[in-house]
């Protein structure tokens, strides 16, 4: 028998980075999480620590999540140079 419950919990956190003027900025979707970096390392490891910071202590399945959600991030990069 499957609970219901678990189908609708999310097991994925959505972010989002993209250059700013001097930093990396990131951006979750799910939960109210922002952070930079100066490089992309260095702003997906702060989004990381960002993100386990923000859940401690909460209960998972009241922001809609499972116990052990995954971070899909995606990058904007800026545009290709003109291939011709």
């Amino acid at each position: 028998m499957v609970n219901e419950d678990a189908e609708q919990l999310q097991h994925i956190i959505k972010a989002f980075i993209r250059k700013g003027r001097e930093y990396y900025i990131a951006q979750c979707f799910e939960i109210a999480v922002v952070t930079q970096g100066k490089t992309l390392d260095e702003t997906v490891a702060n989004l990381r620590e960002a993100v386990l910071l923000h859940l401690e202590g909460e209960d998972l399945r009241e922001l809609g999540l499972t116990p052990h959600p995954t971070l899909l991030i995606t990058i904007e990069l800026e545009p290709l140079a003109h291939v011709a």
